[in-house]
């Protein structure tokens, strides 16, 4: 634990600037636009949604019997489809405080790997520092970019789009990590 108190000036400094970076990311750039679709029906959509608990739900969903000839009909025709219902209105500044303190969870836990990877207050050079913790940020922050594409049907340039973010965000944390390193 003596490794996250020594690099706690890289830990917070990286996060601020990923914090902002990401800001950036998502909002002055191009890069997450088609992300998100509107719903061609929106007021029906909306109407049948109302009464559904909060909670993920799939469709078509068939939970007792998938060989049975209904439900593989169900499957075959589609569409299908996963809906979110999340308990509450997003609450914008909820959710920029909850990415922030990821960030710093996440610069925790880098840390934690690189300073048992990497000797403490001796003479350790930027480039092993900015290697280490670069990969370290990059399995970090993109190690479950595909996930999306792969189990819910997300378009494979959304799982680039966040793998791109995941290198900026390595990039980032990986310099302040190198630069801000102790050393003897």
């Amino acid at each position: 634990m003596n490794e996250i108190a020594t690099l706690w000036l890289p830990i917070i400094v990286s996060a601020v600037i990923v914090f902002f970076a990401s800001s950036i990311l998502w909002m002055a750039t191009p890069l997450h636009k088609k992300d998100y679709m509107g719903l061609p029906d929106e007021g029906g959509i909306l109407g049948l949604a109302k009464g559904l608990a909060p909670g993920r739900y799939m469709f078509p969903w068939c939970p007792k019997d998938w060989n049975d000839p209904a439900n593989q009909a169900k499957m075959k025709a589609g569409p299908w489809g996963t809906l979110i219902i999340p308990p509450e209105r997003p609450n914008f500044a909820k959710c920029l405080i909850a990415w922030f303190v990821h960030q710093v969870v996440l610069s925790v836990f880098i840390a934690y790997v690189a300073g048992h990877a990497l000797p403490l207050h001796a003479k350790v050079e930027y480039l092993k520092v900015f290697q280490v913790v670069g990969a370290v940020t990059l399995l970090a922050q993109g190690g479950m970019a595909s996930k999306g594409s792969i189990w819910g049907g997300l378009k494979w340039s959304s799982s680039l789009t966040e793998l791109v973010d995941a290198l900026v965000y390595a990039l980032l944390t990986a310099g302040v990590f190198g630069w801000l390193w102790p050393r003897a």
